[in-house]
């Protein structure tokens, strides 16, 4: 077996390797690999261990999406509801006018 000096890029045919994926067993040049989890892995092998948690749990995604939009909704509406009933809680005074002309700084 030739060491890894000897070895060319698989995807660059003109470039040394600098590592073996320990994934696929293919050699690649220093700008084909990436550190990942403490160890060198190439880009397709990365793709392959980064898509794995999210293919798995796509339709409990979809569940929390919907929870998180009914949940905003109601949120909203409850601050609305809050904001109207705090605007009427204001006395009739207030819209007449009338707290206005009985202030303190008025003369009287």
């Amino acid at each position: 077996m030739r060491s890894v000096s000897h070895q060319r890029c698989f995807n660059h045919a003109g470039r040394e390797a600098a590592a073996r994926c320990p994934e696929c067993g293919q050699f690649y040049c220093r700008e084909c690999i990436t550190e990942h989890e403490e160890r060198v892995i190439c880009a397709a092998c990365l793709k392959k261990l980064a898509g794995v948690p999210f293919t798995q749990r796509g339709a409990f995604v979809g569940v929390l999406r919907v929870a998180q939009c009914a949940i905003g909704v109601l949120l909203i509406w409850w601050c609305f509801y809050f904001l109207g009933q705090s605007l009427l809680a204001i006395p009739g005074s207030f819209h007449d006018g009338t707290v206005w002309k009985r202030g303190w700084m008025d003369e009287e």
